[in-house]
């Protein structure tokens, strides 16, 4: 039994993002990779939609310049032949501020031939603003 794609994407993708090692995460990127993390891009630019292995790489250089990653825990993961869905915790610290950040995010992604092909990525964007801001988001109450 062979490896999944998705073990050695996530490996090579922390490590490019950790030790800006990017020559093992490149290789397993379609060239016309389409990927997208949704979430409020004026706060957080990275986010966004993107097409090509260049504009990913791009992202993820853009998102090594920004965090570190501590640790991932993974809540649950299904894998298929060439798809993989997970629940992710991360433990991050922003390198502007040496800010701790918990950041919770699930992830659809397909792949050919061994390759990242596509990738959608839901953040819970309104824990994440609330650390990015450093205070509680009041939202008015809705009616009963």
């Amino acid at each position: 039994m062979t490896e999944h794609s998705l073990w050695r994407f996530s490996r090579a993708l922390h490590r490019a993002i950790d030790e800006r090692q990017y020559a093992d995460l490149e290789a397993l990127i379609d060239d016309d990779v389409d990927w997208a993390i949704y979430g409020p891009i004026d706060m957080f630019p990275f986010f966004g939609a993107r097409r090509g292995k260049a504009a990913v790489l791009d992202v993820i250089r853009r998102i090594a310049d920004n965090v570190r990653v501590h640790r991932v825990n993974r809540e649950s993961v299904l894998l298929g032949v060439d798809s993989a869905a997970s629940m992710i915790r991360y433990s991050l610290t922003a390198l502007d501020s040496n800010k701790p950040i918990s950041l919770r995010l699930a992830h659809f992604a397909q792949f050919k031939a061994g390759r990242l092909s596509n990738i959608r990525v839901l953040v819970d964007t309104f824990d994440l603003v609330e650390q990015a801001l450093g205070r509680p988001i009041h939202l008015p109450k809705l009616a009963s």
